[in-house]
């Protein structure tokens, strides 16, 4: 009985210990003020925890296509906010209001997706006003 104690304080101990996985926060990585707005087409779909992303194909003014991505909240999260695995999909053409990365990459935290019929849907995102 006693060692049976032993073994479950020493590996209890342990756990605490055990640094928790990183996440990010949003003023981590993004920007809250430097809003940003791009239209384009859906490359690709990750429906995945911890946070969705898409991909999209932006044409600048110079006709030059860069591809972006665009981070999302979590799958459950996107759910409470009227999404399926199908709302978004490769070749939908879609208008995205977020917060550009703070490392100057092509990566966005999306906070409202409009998509071609002008439904609008919410990102889910962690940060930024009209979340």
């Amino acid at each position: 009985m006693r060692n049976t104690f032993l073994n479950v304080l020493a590996i209890g101990t342990g756990l605490m210990l055990t640094p928790a996985l990183p996440h990010h926060s949003f003023a981590a990585e993004f920007d809250a003020n430097k809003p940003i707005t791009l239209t384009g087409t859906v490359t690709k779909v990750e429906w995945m925890n911890p946070h969705a992303r898409f991909y999209v194909d932006v044409k600048d003014g110079k006709g030059v296509v860069a591809n972006w991505e665009f981070e999302l909240g979590s799958p459950n999260g996107l759910m409470h906010e009227g999404w399926t695995r199908n709302s978004l999909k490769k070749g939908d053409v879609v208008t995205v209001n977020g917060s550009l990365a703070k490392d100057g990459s092509n990566l966005v935290n999306a906070r409202k997706i409009t998509l071609a019929d002008g439904t609008q849907v919410m990102g889910a995102s962690s940060g930024g006003e009209g979340k």
